[in-house]
């Protein structure tokens, strides 16, 4: 018999989430495994639940714990969860009608409503019922509708393409980066969080990354943020295919709270960093280029907002 979960919901941590948070996260219905990933000498409180499969991250930051979590998942799809958001408890329901309507899809993208952190009646309402996929229409980007998903006008399952990764370097924004880039202009996505994606080319894509952290024969340079968005990218692109449809976006009702605070409460992120990775890796693709390059232009931006964040803690 296999007992192999459904889904596995893996979730980097220091141990400060609500006890609300845990209630909801264990009222997921279905064959689910939660791997929950805490800093190195953080205490650890028991969860009595055998779902829960709890690890200590080597190293502090979140681009260790998340890649510690996701190696040990062994659902066959995998949801990267952050221990202040909440999705839908009926999801893995939900993984397992979508993928078998849709076998070849390479991800799920849950409809995902952002939250107040201050509004606990919104974070707290009772969830709507999940919407059969087998009755969904398909909804595809037109002339009329260029951008369905930005618009939220649609009310079917909306075709995901591929990330444009093949577009070329723009020469122009590279020499006046403040007119803003065109072409990440669309209703693709580059993050990796709050979708449900196929753990095997999760994993796969977590060994190719692990390499790429390599420097200099044993020197290796590991990013302490921006995993979300270097992960999302960088399978997209070991597995790129032009204009490729790699998967469809739920319609409301939403199945993912994110609970998002004002820029100025979130701490500084030098997303730079793991951005260079990707160049490092796949420097063919000029999307990846002019994406480090708006990133790098922005690092005085960021060390201005790293040290007034510093001096606000004092």
């Amino acid at each position: 018999m296999n007992n192999q979960p459904i889904l596995t919901i893996v979730t980097p941590t220091i141990g400060k989430f609500s006890n609300y948070w845990l209630e909801q996260l264990l009222k997921i219905q279905g064959n689910v495994e939660f791997v929950l990933v805490y800093y190195p000498s953080v205490p650890i409180p028991p969860i009595n639940d055998p779902r829960v499969k709890i690890l200590t991250s080597p190293y502090k930051g979140e681009m260790m714990q998340r890649f510690v979590g996701l190696l040990n998942a062994t659902g066959k799809y995998v949801l990267a969860l952050d221990d202040d958001d909440f999705v839908h408890p009926d999801v893995v329901h939900l993984t397992t009608q979508y993928f078998e309507q849709f076998p070849e899809s390479w991800i799920l993208r849950l409809k995902k409503e952002n939250i107040d952190f201050r509004d606990q009646e919104l974070i707290r309402k009772d969830w709507d019922e999940i919407l059969d996929v087998r009755r969904l229409e398909i909804c595809k980007k037109t002339p009329e509708n260029p951008y369905p998903y930005q618009q939220g006008n649609y009310k079917g399952l909306l075709e995901i393409p591929v990330v444009p990764l093949g577009k070329k370097l723009d020469l122009k924004f590279a020499l006046l980066p403040f007119t803003g880039r065109k072409d990440n202009l669309g209703y693709h996505f580059e993050n990796f969080n709050n979708i449900v994606w196929k753990n095997k080319l999760v994993q796969q894509a977590l060994v190719d990354l692990s390499q790429t952290t390599r420097l200099l024969g044993a020197i290796t340079w590991i990013p302490s943020s921006g995993f979300d968005r270097l992960l999302g990218l960088f399978i997209q692109a070991k597995y790129y295919q032009k204009d490729a449809i790699i998967g469809h976006c739920m319609p409301k009702p939403e199945q993912i709270r994110y609970v998002d605070k004002p820029p100025e409460l979130k701490p500084p992120r030098f997303h730079v960093i793991s951005d260079a990775l990707l160049v490092k890796r796949y420097p063919q693709y000029g999307y990846l280029w002019n994406l480090f390059l708006e990133k790098l232009y922005g690092v005085p931006r960021t060390m201005a907002k790293a040290l007034k964040w510093r001096l606000l803690k004092k």
